[in-house]
């Protein structure tokens, strides 16, 4: 399952509607993922490759080892 190694983000659900909303709103159902990277990181001293979003790597959450 994706799930981000930092935040816990993980994919939501939901219904994704119509452009063309008129009085019968046509609903399907959809998921939205997490922007997820597979990034090497030094974790409790050990280089590890984990999941990590975009998010947490832009804010600088995760130091990325090459």
């Amino acid at each position: 399952m994706a799930v981000c190694a930092v935040c816990g983000k993980k994919p939501i659900s939901g219904n994704k509607i119509s452009i063309a909303r008129s009085h019968v709103s046509r609903r399907a159902p959809r998921t939205w993922k997490p922007n997820l990277r597979s990034v090497k990181a030094e974790i409790d001293g050990e280089i590890k490759r984990v999941h990590v979003c975009a998010k947490c790597l832009k804010n600088g959450k995760v130091k990325r080892v090459s």
